[in-house]
């Protein structure tokens, strides 16, 4: 297995020194990216190419939010894991759905760090309790929202069951064990759920699934 490239975003010297020492004693994840702001990492990502990024979303020289939407539209394969002490859940809720794979908070543990880095590269996103209740909260919230479930997305039974098993945090490769199916059969489900729910990648799939209520957080 492929070791997990990561990149660190932070404007704050001390913070980034504490994750790069919990980085270290992570097998298979490796720092290859150290930025002090959106526009700093813009320039760093011309020659190094992580899968992974941890961001901060207060800085100078493009934030997080505007670098977020940088990103997706310059480098759509890399994921996204915001890494702050906002707690927000209409800030978490907004994050998540303009392309955001997960979202920590600042005082995590390095197991759930090592654990939201892994899921994000391996399922391609990563929700925890605080960020499900946010999201929930946030469909909630949304009064004019209504759902269409099924007459506009036309999802076949076979998709719908993928479409459960990502929810399961299941690979790729899981998920056509599972199904007994090859990973390029179960890749082209994914391809065809990320097309037909108008979505560009696996966490904007999960959240809008669940606002048509396709399936339950």
């Amino acid at each position: 297995m492929d070791d997990i490239k990561l990149g660190l975003v932070d404007d704050h010297n001390l913070f980034r020194e504490g994750i790069k020492s919990l980085i270290k004693k992570m097998p298979r994840i490796v720092l290859v990216l150290e930025a002090v702001s959106g526009r700093d990492l813009l320039v760093k990502l011309e020659d190094t190419d992580p899968d992974v990024i941890l961001l901060d979303l207060e800085m100078e020289e493009m934030n997080g939010i505007d670098t977020i939407t940088q990103l997706k539209h310059s480098h759509p394969d890399i994921k996204i894991i915001i890494l702050t002490m906002h707690k927000e859940e209409r800030m978490i809720s907004y994050l998540m759905e303009i392309g955001a794979n997960g979202y920590l908070l600042k005082d995590t543990n390095q197991k759930e760090l090592e654990e939201a880095i892994q899921s994000v590269h391996n399922q391609g996103f990563y929700f925890n309790t605080y960020v499900s209740e946010a999201l929930l909260k946030g469909l909630k919230n949304k009064k004019q929202y209504t759902p269409v479930l099924g007459k506009d997305y036309k999802l076949t039974s076979r998709e719908l069951e993928v479409l459960h098993l990502i929810k399961e945090e299941l690979t790729t490769a899981e998920i056509g064990e599972k199904l007994f199916l090859s990973t390029r059969t179960i890749e082209g489900h994914r391809k065809n759920l990320l097309w037909k729910l108008n979505v560009k990648n696996t966490a904007g799939l999960m959240i809008k699934a669940i606002q048509e209520k396709i399936i339950e957080l």
